[in-house]
C-alpha cells in the first residue's frame, strides 16, 4: 500500500502486542486517554474469518475533544473521534503502524475545530514517532 497525505504507514521494530503496549504508554505519558482497543483479528474469528493480527487503538485528549464538542455546529466532527492508530501484521511478517493525518480532513471546518484537529494530529504523530522512530508524513516509509 502506498501512503499518501491522508494515511501514513510505518514499519514498527516491535511485534503487534509490544507496539500496542508502547503506543498506549506513550499516549498516557502525553496526557491522552485510551478508551478502547479493538482486536479485529479476534472479532473476525468469531465470524469464521481468519486474518493476521490487527489492533486499532483509540486515543482521546479531552483538551482537544472538548474544544470540538462544546459548540452545537461543531459537534458534527465527533464522527472523526477519538483518534485511532492501527497496528497490524502483514504477510511479510512485519508489524506496521498506520494513522490518519487528520489535518488533511480538517479543511473547511471552523477555526476552532481546525486548530484542535491540527494539535491532536501533531501529538498523535509525536506519540507514534516516540515508539517507532521518525517518518515523513507524505511518503511510503516501510
Amino acid at each position: 500500500m502506498n501512503s499518501n497525505q491522508l494515511i501514513i504507514e510505518k514499519v514498527s521494530p516491535f511485534n503487534v502486542p509490544v507496539t500496542v503496549e508502547k503506543l498506549i504508554e506513550a499516549a498516557n505519558q502525553k496526557g491522552w486517554q485510551n478508551p478502547a482497543i479493538h482486536n479485529l483479528q479476534q472479532s473476525l474469528a468469531k465470524s469464521g474469518k481468519k486474518v493476521l493480527p490487527v489492533e486499532v487503538i483509540e486515543i482521546c485528549k479531552p483538551e482537544y475533544s472538548g474544544r470540538m464538542l462544546e459548540k452545537n455546529d461543531e459537534r458534527i466532527v465527533s464522527v472523526m473521534m477519538p483518534c485511532r492508530i492501527s497496528v497490524y501484521e502483514k504477510e511479510d511478517g512485519k508489524t506496521y503502524v498506520a494513522l490518519l493525518s487528520m489535518t488533511e480532513m480538517a479543511a473547511g471546518f471552523p477555526d476552532t475545530v481546525v486548530e484542535a484537529i491540527r494539535a491532536a494530529s501533531n501529538e498523535s504523530f509525536d506519540i507514534v514517532k516516540s515508539v517507532i522512530g521518525p517518518f515523513r508524513n507524505n511518503a511510503k516509509n516501510s
